[in-house]
């Protein structure tokens, strides 16, 4: 008889390092660790601090001590990204090799009143599921030597998927429709993935090395996590990452989708909002189960 071998679970929990933790951080935080715990798996932690600029040490600290108050154990090293960039620049390249990115070159004021345009002729411009208008698509069909001269002279532009080459290759590379398995607090099952809804995304920012969708899409496959657990608000998104994780040869790992800490006004907390922020909790005398209790858990 065949053994049959079972993956052990891995989890990450993977904050910016650019303001303190908030309720909601602790929701995730705290999901991540029950599940691991349940599911006699890993947890790991990830730095996200591709934004060099508004990353700092000092907000690292808080998050780790926020953490270890909690009672949140993780197995080590820490990841950081600002540590694999040239991890991320090697998978960028391949795409670019491929066709399948091309240099942006508008500014958002351009791309604000490209769109201010047709809406003003009372025509609709695509939006993305956040409901950010897409990118213009006009920059996809450059002239190489225009290109080049552009990006010989530029001060900034950034590397975008070109989404229609993209999803071409998919469907070559795929039989099945694109898909993820979700397990989270919303819909459940075999989920739809739908890429062309967000337009030509980021992939390399001009203002930081890499991007969200490209770095966390690499990241989880490097980490070897099998479970990705995180707020509704990244529902969406996952069709992205499933699209680069096809796109790059990279593992699907099952995903879970958990409710949101909502404030009064009934949108998601903001890091901005000091008076969620658990050191400030915590100088209130708050307990880590307190906590757990402010976050339903």
């Amino acid at each position: 008889m065949i053994p049959i071998v079972r993956q052990e679970p891995i989890l990450r929990f993977a904050p910016s390092p650019n303001g303190r933790l908030h309720l909601g951080h602790a929701l995730s935080a705290l999901t991540n660790a029950d599940m691991a715990k349940a599911m006699h798996g890993r947890l790991l932690l990830r730095l996200e601090d591709i934004d060099v600029l508004r990353c700092t040490p000092e907000f690292e600290r808080s998050i780790l001590e926020d953490l270890r108050w909690l009672g949140i154990d993780w197995q080590q090293p820490v990841r950081r990204q600002s540590e694999h960039f040239a991890f991320y620049r090697a998978a960028l390249d391949n795409l670019i090799a491929r066709g399948l990115v091309y240099p942006a070159f508008l500014t958002r004021g351009e791309v604000k009143a490209k769109v201010a345009a047709v809406e003003d002729r009372g025509e609709i411009w695509p939006r993305d599921p956040d409901g950010a208008p897409l990118y213009p698509t006009d920059e996809r069909h450059l002239d190489p030597s225009i290109r080049r001269q552009k990006i010989a002279t530029a001060d900034r532009y950034a590397w975008r998927l070109d989404m229609d080459r993209a999803l071409v290759e998919a469907r070559q590379a795929c039989v099945a429709p694109l898909a993820w398995e979700e397990t989270g607090d919303g819909e459940k099952g075999l989920i739809a993935a739908d890429p062309a809804a967000w337009g030509d995304v980021v992939l390399w920012r001009s203002d930081a090395p890499s991007s969200y969708h490209l770095s966390v899409t690499l990241d989880d496959a490097a980490q070897g996590i099998t479970h990705v657990v995180r707020g509704l608000d990244l529902f969406h998104a996952t069709s992205v990452h499933r699209l680069l994780q096809l796109l790059l040869d990279l593992p699907a790992p099952t995903y879970y989708h958990h409710r949101l800490v909502l404030g009064p006004d009934g949108r998601k907390l903001s890091k901005s909002q000091g008076d969620t922020a658990l050191a400030a909790l915590r100088q209130q005398g708050r307990s880590s189960a307190d906590i757990r209790r402010l976050v339903c858990l």
